[in-house]
């Protein structure tokens, strides 16, 4: 497994692993064009992609300018690998490097992602939208986490 930054030609695997997630999907795959996975990885913010054998089987992405996690996304075939928590982290530690302010992200209620991100420290802090519950965590949080 190699992780490192993604890079521009990572977009169309990058949407191969979106879509093929079982929960937390998109009701319509064409809701998240490759000009907005661009947008979000080199304007907004950055993503970290896991690589098996040339294939991304993961990834993650920040968006500085809302202050939240706009994706953290396995290929079922890789889940339960370690590959989520080592995305977390490099996502985290670059988000904690240029801001300290608290970082957002929405997720369904009774997922495998919900128990991830209660696992990994983030706090439940009410709903985002109609049916997502929305988490935070502080850098505070954040390292309080890291040391338990």
């Amino acid at each position: 497994m190699i992780f490192r930054e993604a890079l521009k030609t990572d977009i169309q695997q990058i949407q191969i692993v979106r879509n093929s997630v079982e929960e937390n999907r998109l009701s319509n795959p064409e809701l998240v064009s490759d000009t907005d996975c661009e947008e979000f990885l080199f304007m907004r913010g950055k993503g970290w992609v896991c690589v098996v054998e040339e294939r991304v089987v993961g990834f993650s992405i920040v968006d500085m300018v809302e202050r939240n996690i706009w994706a953290l996304f396995i290929h079922p075939e890789f889940a339960s690998k370690g590959i989520g928590k080592e995305l977390h982290r490099f996502m985290m530690e670059w988000y904690f490097q240029q801001t300290k302010d608290t970082v957002w992200l929405g997720t369904a209620p009774g997922t495998r992602a919900e128990m991830f991100y209660r696992h990994m420290g983030w706090k439940e802090v009410g709903k985002h939208g109609e049916k997502e519950i929305k988490f935070e965590m502080s850098f505070e949080g954040y390292k309080a986490h890291l040391n338990s």
